[in-house]
């Protein structure tokens, strides 16, 4: 039933995903342009909050390992939704973006809470 439900999801967004990728080679390059784009951003903003908390020690330690969490559950998540035969590579890249933007938003939740 899961199983089911999940191939169905994945049929309906993805097939119109894969379809408009393909129309051009623009779109192709769109898609990919904006995946680069966010895996190098979330990677920067993970870096900056990661510097600004600080040196590790028994309070950072809990918050990086938080991080750390979170990034898994969104890399797990992403495993389960994205498709793994269409344009595996592109959702890769999605998957590792997603997952370096939630790690990067708890950090800023954190040094938000923690420092200001």
């Amino acid at each position: 039933m899961i199983s089911k439900f999940f191939s169905d999801f994945q049929n309906e967004i993805f097939s119109t995903l894969k379809s408009w990728a393909e129309q051009s080679t623009g779109n192709w390059n769109i898609l990919i342009g904006v995946g680069f784009l966010l895996v190098m951003g979330s990677a920067v903003f993970v870096y900056v909050f990661y510097k600004k908390i600080g040196q590790d020690d028994e309070r950072t330690n809990k918050i990086y390992l938080k991080s750390s969490s979170y990034m898994l559950l969104v890399i797990i998540l992403c495993d389960m939704i994205f498709p793994k035969d269409d344009m595996w590579t592109i959702f890769f890249l999605y998957k590792y973006a997603l997952a370096f933007l939630a790690a990067g938003i708890h950090l800023t939740v954190q040094y938000k809470k923690d420092f200001s």
